[in-house]
C-alpha cells in the first residue's frame, strides 16, 4: 500500500472517531511514522508504506482517537521559531501564547524569569531573540524541568539558562528586569467541560489551581515586586474573562501603567505591568 491510501484510510478512521481536524491530524501522525518533516509529506506520499511505518502509524491513530493530543504522540510541538519536544508532564504550548513572548521582546532586557515554565518553551524562545540575556525558570514539576533542559540543550541555550524547582518564588533568589509566567488560571468549575485533549491528557496541576482559577496570580502579583528591578516588567498570560481582576491584584501591588493585550479572536489573552522606577532614576526600560 501506498502512503497515500493510507493516509487517506487514516483520515477517515479519525472522522469516524469524532475527531475535529482529521484531517491535518492524519497528516502530521503520517509524516511522524514515515520520519519526515510534515512540510515534506507530500513528497512521500506516493512511496509504498513499510510493515513498521504502517504500525507506527496505526498506533498513532489509535491515540488520537482517544483524545491524545497530536503533540504528546510525536513528542513535537512548533512554536514561536523552534520546535519543542513535549510529555505528558508538560502543557502542549498554544499558539496564542506567542502574543506573551512577542509583546515581552518589544523592550530588551537582560534578567528574565519564567515562572512555572513546563516545556520552557516561553523562556527559551525568549533567550533565543534576545542573546545577551540570561534566564531562570521555575516549576513544581521535576519532570517538567527535564523537558525544559532538554529543549535548552536542543537550542543551544544551556549556558544561559537555570533551572530550579519552586512554588512560585519560594526558592527565587536575585532579582530580574523581566518576569513571565502562563500559570494555571482555569477555575475548578471549568474543568469538567474542557476538550478531552486538555482535561484528560495535560497535567491538571498546569490547568487549574482550583477554585475561582486567580490563585497562582495572587501569588504571583505578591511576590513579583520583591524580584523585579525598578522599572521592570511583568508579563502574565491569562483566561479571557480574567483581565479585570488580574489588573487590579498587580494595581494593589503598587504595579503601574497596566495594560491588557487581547489574542487574534479579540480575547483578553496578556496583562502586563511595570513596577515604578526609582524617582531620580532611569529605572529599566
Amino acid at each position: 500500500m501506498r502512503a497515500q491510501e493510507s493516509l487517506v484510510l487514516g483520515t477517515r478512521a479519525l472522522n469516524a472517531a469524532g475527531i475535529d481536524g482529521a484531517a491535518g491530524d492524519a497528516r502530521r501522525l503520517m509524516a511522524h511514522a514515515l520520519g519526515v518533516a510534515p512540510e515534506r509529506l507530500t513528497m512521500a506520499l506516493g512511496d509504498e508504506i513499510t510493515a513498521d511505518q504502517q504500525a507506527a502509524f496505526d498506533a498513532a491513530l489509535a491515540a488520537r482517537a482517544a483524545h491524545q493530543p497530536v503533540a504528546q504522540i510525536t513528542g513535537r510541538r512548533r512554536f514561536w521559531r523552534h520546535e519543542f519536544r513535549v510529555t505528558r508532564d508538560t502543557l502542549d504550548p498554544r499558539p496564542e501564547t506567542e502574543l506573551l513572548v512577542a509583546a515581552a521582546l518589544e523592550e530588551p532586557f537582560a534578567r528574565v524569569i519564567d515562572l512555572g515554565t513546563g516545556t520552557g518553551c516561553i523562556l527559551l524562545s525568549l533567550l533565543a531573540d534576545m542573546p545577551f540575556a540570561t534566564g531562570t525558570g521555575t516549576d513544581l514539576s521535576e519532570a517538567a524541568l527535564a523537558v525544559a533542559g532538554e529543549n535548552a540543550a536542543a537550542l543551544g541555550l544551556t549556558s544561559r539558562l537555570r533551572l530550579i524547582p519552586s512554588d512560585w518564588f519560594a526558592q527565587v533568589d536575585g532579582v530580574f528586569d523581566l518576569i513571565v509566567s502562563n500559570p494555571p488560571y482555569i477555575a475548578e468549575a471549568e474543568m469538567a467541560g474542557l476538550a478531552p485533549e486538555v482535561r484528560d491528557w495535560e497535567p491538571h496541576g498546569a490547568l487549574t489551581p482550583g477554585g475561582d482559577g486567580l490563585d497562582a496570580y495572587r501569588a504571583l502579583a505578591r511576590g513579583a515586586g520583591a524580584r523585579l528591578l525598578p522599572g521592570g516588567r511583568v508579563l502574565f498570560e491569562i483566561g479571557p474573562t480574567q483581565g479585570a481582576a488580574v489588573s487590579e491584584l498587580l494595581a494593589a501591588q503598587g504595579f503601574e501603567r497596566i495594560e491588557i493585550r487581547r489574542d487574534l479572536d479579540g480575547r483578553d489573552r496578556v496583562v502586563i505591568g511595570r513596577k515604578p522606577a526609582q524617582e531620580g532614576g532611569c529605572g529599566c526600560a
